[in-house]
């Protein structure tokens, strides 16, 4: 895995393909005749309706990767595990060599499939082959595969195929379709470092690729989802080798990476959640437990079970699912850690997944104390699962700008039945004094009708001071909103921009500050309030993650009430930066201060 994003592409290829009936007679793209396929699970009319109602699947990245582990010629390597062939520039034959080690007697994927539907998991999407071109099958279109070049010499994705039978869960398959560093003529981003690997890229698709996309389609029963990656070199007309292997499979889920504009059905933000989700589309959000999607021996950078929770709930108040990944050893082990947090991710699901499975998302713009997810239901009511993170510590949660009439409310861990009232501000909810679960409390509060929701535009403190978070903002251009730590990330563009809406309670000149990382100087922004301007440049840091607090200068705020406040980048020389938040301090007011001033850093 790596950074990869395809918003907004135009062209739905392989529908089209489907559509019209294209296929490519005597072609390497020519689908292999239709065969009964062996279930793994019940199939539902509409091939979207299963994966909507999951919410949460487990990606896992195994491979002979997981032998070095991040380390070559006794270096420890940063990025990514799966990876270090590339990143190391590591030579076919030695990094081949890493096969005879490849020994995993330890795998057993009943345990796999367990851990999984223990902690809720619907559904697992496994690595068949990644970019170092190693098939995790017995393939006949390459011998570089775990039964021919292992001890181990066992067909690891059938093994996983028959445990996902028996325990029906729904099983998807990776396939890296474009990046292969092993097979000759395979693409590399960046270029090859070894001559066993050039080759004809066409020759590579037609004799390797294609062939082995069939034998995951038609050898291993149906195939729930298929997640193409990094599409290096694929055009439109080799794109279209590809998908009409589909027209057999009309069943299957696919995602945004096969390339050659082929749009698919998934969106797949990569380690991050986006601030709004990703409307009038279906995604799934990527994320590893740690930092690296393969395994590493020295990555020791563990998410809390409490972060993973909030995760799997913040993505399905915004509509998405949640793909966590697992890497496991070379043995065929999981890591403690990642058994440790799952077992958690299941307790706290098996009280409250009713507020997951099926929902769909928050009419809320934003909520200070945590999410909410819906579910219509047939008498055409509403119910809102409110999952508090931050419990009210004067015992009334605040359902701010909510119009309707509220039918019910209680804890969904006991039923206890819990008062409320209508208020000035939306609706009071009296909550205990503690909350039941310091991941996440659930509230089941049903309305009257489908949510009749007032956008609340926050509201500076009472001292005039106010903070624009992350979180808040409306974006535009590509920028993110990222966790951990909160920040507006991925700022590549120069279009980009963020604003926020804010309630101001004292007019006046304020000064504003933000902590910023960017690797280069040279990135200049805009600050926009009203019809005033403020130009500013973030120093440089060196480092994506390294921030320093910067002094953004002061600008007048001539009136109370809602305004809006807009960053927005200067082309010139623009890079890219990770913004933290900015901070407004009230000074005083206008004629106090002198006026209009901009302080350079």
């Amino acid at each position: 895995m790596r950074k990869y994003t395809a918003f907004g592409s135009a062209l739905l290829g392989a529908a089209l393909m489907l559509n019209t009936g294209m296929v490519m007679a005597g072609g390497p793209g020519k689908p292999s005749p239709k065969k009964s396929i062996v279930k793994h699970a019940v199939v539902e009319p509409s091939r979207m309706a299963w994966w909507n109602k999951a919410r949460f699947g487990m990606f896992i990245h195994w491979g002979v990767y997981s032998v070095p582990a991040g380390v070559y010629d006794g270096k420890k390597f940063p990025g990514l595990g799966e990876w270090l062939m590339h990143d190391a520039k590591i030579p076919v034959d030695t990094y081949q060599a890493y096969a005879k080690d490849f020994n995993p007697t330890k795998y057993d994927p009943e345990k796999w499939v367990l851990m999984a539907k223990d902690a809720g998991v619907k559904y697992i999407v496994i690595t068949t082959k990644h970019h170092d071109g190693f098939a995790m099958f017995d393939s006949k279109a390459s011998d570089w595969n775990i039964v021919k070049r292992t001890p181990y010499g066992k067909d690891v994705i059938k093994m996983l195929a028959d445990a996902c039978r028996k325990h029906g869960m729904k099983l998807g398959f990776y396939y890296s379709q474009a990046n292969d560093w092993n097979n000759a003529g395979g693409a590399a981003a960046g270029g090859h470092w070894d001559k066993k690997q050039d080759g004809s890229f066409d020759d590579y698709l037609d004799k390797v690729a294609i062939p082995q996309i069939k034998e995951i389609l038609n050898n291993y029963g149906d195939v729930a989802e298929l997640w193409w990656d990094v599409p290096t070199d694929m055009t439109k007309e080799r794109a279209a080798k590809i998908t009409p292997l589909l027209a057999a499979h009309p069943e299957i889920v696919t995602n945004n990476r096969l390339g050659g504009g082929v749009q698919g059905d998934l969106e797949t933000p990569e380690q991050y959640i986006p601030a709004t989700g990703i409307p009038g589309r279906n995604w799934e959000t990527c994320m590893t437990v740690n930092d690296t999607w393969g395994f590493k021996t020295y990555d020791e950078h563990w998410k809390s079970s409490q972060t993973l929770i909030r995760n799997l709930v913040d993505i399905a108040s915004k509509g998405g699912n949640y793909l966590l990944n697992i890497g496991p050893k070379s043995t065929g082990e999981v890591p403690e850690p990642i058994i440790e947090r799952f077992k958690d991710i299941g307790a706290w699901m098996k009280v409250n997944n009713e507020a997951i499975y099926a929902t769909t998302a928050s009419p809320f713009r934003k909520l200070s104390w945590g999410r909410c997810t819906t579910k219509e239901m047939p008498d055409g009511n509403t119910t809102l699962y409110l999952s508090v993170f931050d419990w009210p510590a004067n015992g009334q949660l605040l359902i701010g700008g909510l119009k309707n009439t509220a039918l019910s409310a209680k804890l969904l861990a006991n039923s206890s039945a819990l008062k409320f009232k209508k208020t000035a501000e939306g609706l009071s909810i009296s909550v205990p004094s503690a909350a039941l679960d310091a991941n996440a409390t659930v509230i089941k509060l049903v309305i009257k009708g489908k949510p009749d929701v007032e956008n609340v535009i926050p509201s500076a403190n009472a001292d005039g001071s106010f903070v624009l978070s992350p979180a808040d903002a409306d974006l535009k251009g590509g920028v993110q909103s990222e966790h951990n730590p909160p920040n507006l990330g991925y700022w590549t563009s120069p279009k980009a921009s963020a604003s926020w809406q804010i309630k101001i309670t004292k007019p006046g000149t304020y000064t504003m500050e933000a902590p910023i990382a960017a690797l280069g100087e040279g990135n200049s922004f805009k600050i926009t309030v009203g019809g005033q301007t403020v130009k500013a440049s973030a120093q440089a840091t060196g480092n994506d993650g390294k921030y320093v607090v910067n002094n953004l200068g002061q600008i007048n705020i001539d009136k109370i009430g809602p305004t809006t406040i807009t960053v927005t980048p200067i082309a010139e020389n623009w890079q890219h930066i990770n913004l933290r938040a900015i901070s407004f301090k009230y000074k005083g007011s206008s004629e106090n201060s002198g006026g209009f001033s901009i302080k350079q850093q």
